[in-house]
């Protein structure tokens, strides 16, 4: 079993910064992946940028440029930093992390990110 725990998240003005992290606890195998998603009321739960243990990174189209995820693999603790965040990035994210090679996928237990106009 591996436990999330997010923190970050909150209000913000469009435009501005505004950093997420999780720390992953419990079976952490040495190859993982962990990254972020994002979800809006009524729509799928959409990829926003994911890392590897060797730091092979994946972002959303949307957020290229803007978002910049990275992790400490001694914390098992995953970061996004989003730059320049528009309306439209309001949504709550959530963490996953996810063993490579195991099809099977644990989440957070998600953060609300709200960016006013």
């Amino acid at each position: 079993q591996v436990r999330l725990v997010e923190s970050g998240g909150g209000l913000v003005q469009a435009g501005g910064p505004l950093g997420l992290s999780c720390t992953a606890s419990g079976t952490i195998f040495s190859r993982n992946v962990m990254g972020w998603y994002r979800q809006t009321p009524g729509k799928q739960r959409d990829l926003v940028a994911t890392i590897t243990t060797d730091g092979s990174t994946n972002y959303a189209d949307s957020v290229k440029g803007r978002f910049t995820i990275s992790r400490d693999n001694a914390k098992n603790t995953v970061y996004l930093q989003m730059n320049s965040l528009k309306p439209e990035d309001t949504a709550v994210y959530y963490c996953n992390y996810r063993h490579i090679g195991v099809d099977y996928n644990y989440w957070g237990q998600g953060t609300q990110v709200t960016v006013s106009s």
